[in-house]
């Protein structure tokens, strides 16, 4: 009978869904914006850091294996934030989760300017951190509840695309902001997304399903299932996924966080040695390819497969990387960046269909919570890591780690990972 209802339901369900994606609901892009406002504007919070980091390292005298590693503390954080807003959501609900994880990145980046000492700084980026882990996850939840199935990847594509808006806005806002008043200014302005809590909370509705749940008495989330998925046959798809998430964004987080720094350091000490302005115009213009990686990828994968798409960006950003650490002339890194940006990060929008496609529905937030952030937590280590191979090599050669972990990520891909294109929700 269960099952018979199951099925009837969702069968309603696609019946009633609309034919184009453009046709969904007032709620479902309220969700969408909400959501996707939230990413953008916690992406511009956290790569203000890395846009300003030169100068942060002058004023409070730090070196590039500091500098890594505050970012590093960030992730860390952030993956921790995206474990705790997980279960948050599911026991207060997605939209106050969200306005929660916005208030808190944002604060904390604006008390970033009022820092005088290191330990200062890297305590208000680690509890910036929280905050950005818990956006994405509370984001993800609530547009995904509120978009029908058969739209939710285009849906999920384009808020991941907000990711390289808000890492454009976070150059221009220095380019605007650095020359005239100086780092801590930059911070200051970190303080404006949490304006957006008010609108969202008043135009922005829990999605039905969370709503029913509750008032049904539903279950509220708990962290019973999470051995289930270190046991058989789950626990291929955990290693898996923490592997492929482990790779892609030790390889994503060594190179973004650091570009910036490379771009505007002096080509004696192995950078671009780029103005501030050409700086920020460079990184808005790599963020147009992020941008279109983001939106095509899901395109690409629902034409040749999710696999072979996997493949061939990571086996793009490989191959690029080390032609871009190794280019110290304008005009080429501003020919490159566009191609490095969308082979290495556009992957990102695969992630959510693909790690759904390899977990049965009890355990799929689970399984999807924890490999993502496992791969979040450890590639923490890639900012510091480049920034301490940069001391003796040069920035634009600490770059070939990040080229590898790229090429980890294809041969895992390549060797590892099943086809799941059209692979029905168990």
């Amino acid at each position: 009978m269960e099952r018979t209802t199951t099925a009837t339901i969702e069968k309603t369900a696609v019946e009633q869904a609309p034919a184009h994606w453009w046709q969904v609901g007032p709620q479902a892009w309220k969700a969408l914006i909400a959501s996707g406002l939230g990413w953008m504007l916690d992406s511009m919070d956290v790569m203000l850091y890395s846009m300003i980091l030169v100068n942060i390292m002058a004023d409070l005298h730090m070196n590039k294996s500091i500098g890594g590693l505050l970012a590093s503390l960030t992730l860390l954080s952030s993956a921790a934030g995206g474990i705790l807003f997980g279960v948050l959501a599911d026991r207060i609900g997605r939209t106050r989760s969200l306005l929660y994880s916005v208030l808190i990145y944002s604060v904390f980046t604006a008390l970033s300017g009022f820092s005088q000492t290191v330990s200062q700084l890297a305590l208000f980026r680690v509890l910036l951190g929280l905050g950005m882990g818990g956006e994405w996850v509370a984001g993800a939840a609530l547009v995904t509840e509120a978009w029908p199935a058969e739209h939710r990847g285009k849906a999920m594509g384009f808020v991941q695309g907000c990711w390289a808006i808000g890492y454009a806005a976070a150059s221009l806002i220095t380019a605007l902001v650095l020359p005239t008043f100086g780092w801590r200014a930059v911070f200051f302005v970190g303080i404006l997304p949490a304006l957006i809590i008010y609108a969202v909370r008043r135009t922005v509705k829990e999605p039905e399903i969370w709503t029913q749940r509750q008032a049904t008495g539903g279950r509220r989330g708990s962290w019973q299932t999470f051995a289930e998925i270190f046991h058989a046959p789950h626990l291929k798809w955990t290693v898996l996924g923490s592997a492929l998430s482990l790779f892609a964004q030790f390889g994503y987080w060594g190179l973004f966080t650091w570009i910036p720094t490379y771009l505007g350091t002096s080509a004696a000490e192995g950078g671009a040695g780029l103005t501030v302005t050409k700086t920020a115009l460079w990184v808005i213009i790599m963020q147009v390819g992020s941008w279109l990686g983001y939106v095509t990828f899901g395109f690409i994968a629902d034409r040749i497969g999710r696999r072979w798409t996997f493949f061939l960006f990571f086996a793009g950003a490989a191959v690029l990387v080390p032609f871009y650490g190794l280019t110290h002339t304008a005009s080429t890194l501003l020919l490159l960046g566009p191609f490095v940006a969308f082979f290495g990060s556009g992957y990102f929008s695969g992630f959510g269909a693909v790690l759904a496609e390899l977990f049965p529905t009890a355990i799929r937030a689970t399984g999807q919570g924890f490999t993502y952030n496992f791969g979040r937590g450890v590639s923490a280590s890639a900012p510091f890591v480049v920034g301490t191979l940069a001391m003796t090599m040069g920035l634009g050669s600490a770059f070939f780690a990040t080229a590898l972990s790229f090429a980890l990520a294809a041969i895992t891909t390549l060797v590892f990972l099943p086809e799941t294109k059209g692979k029905e929700l168990v």
